[in-house]
């Protein structure tokens, strides 16, 4: 972990309840806007933390008071807390896709805003059983080569075999789906070596219902 402890609070997924509905998280990156100052001196003269306190969140959005707290310590979950209070700050139920879609995508402009340079955004966001939100702000961390981003691919009928790049092994598909299967994968780098694999452009918000991405 790069923020926070090692502890069970602080694994991901993050869940949480909202209009009945199961919500999602996980991330991969640095949010400065969410990071807890780590010296006095930096929690006095940081704007990031409403109070000045490293108990409290940023508020997004319309949001004037934070329903959904964090239970760890990590810049992922109070993100994933930050965005929740803005939606049901400005929704009252779960509105259609397309409207939810532009508010998430308004919410990374603003999380990112100001830390363009610093910040590494890559996230999951689970609505539901079967939609999807993934955002891409990628980047690499100080005195680090690595790139961290994300990819995807979709798998559909008639399924192939496909080559995993880091270990000598490859998985037939069409022994274990079927013609009415169709599968989305999000991953930080590309899995296999024999098919498309398509990288996120830098800011893209993408939805994925049953299986399609769709922005």
């Amino acid at each position: 972990a790069t923020q926070g402890a090692v502890s069970l609070e602080n694994v991901h997924p993050f869940t949480r309840e909202m209009w009945g509905i199961q919500w999602t998280f996980a991330h991969n990156g640095e949010v400065p806007k969410f990071t807890v100052p780590r010296n006095p001196q930096e929690e006095n003269n940081s704007n990031n933390f409403c109070g000045g306190t490293t108990t409290d969140i940023p508020l997004l959005g319309k949001c004037m008071k934070a329903v959904y707290h964090p239970v760890g310590d990590t810049d992922s979950e109070a993100v994933f807390c930050a965005m929740l209070n803005a939606l049901r700050a400005e929704f009252t139920t779960l509105p259609t896709l397309p409207v939810l879609y532009e508010a998430i995508q308004r919410l990374c402009c603003e999380i990112v805003r100001g830390h363009e340079e610093k910040t590494i955004f890559n996230f999951l966001l689970g609505c539901g059983q079967f939609t999807m939100f993934a955002f891409s702000w990628p980047g690499s961390r100080d005195g680090s080569k690595v790139w961290n981003g994300l990819h995807y691919l979709v798998r559909w009928p008639p399924f192939s075999t496909a080559v995993l790049k880091d270990v000598d092994y490859a998985v037939d598909f069409s022994k274990t789906n079927t013609a009415n299967d169709r599968v989305a994968i999000i991953a930080t780098k590309p899995l296999t070596t024999n098919e498309n694999w398509k990288e996120f452009k830098k800011g893209e918000l993408l939805m994925f219902s049953n299986g399609l991405p769709y922005s």
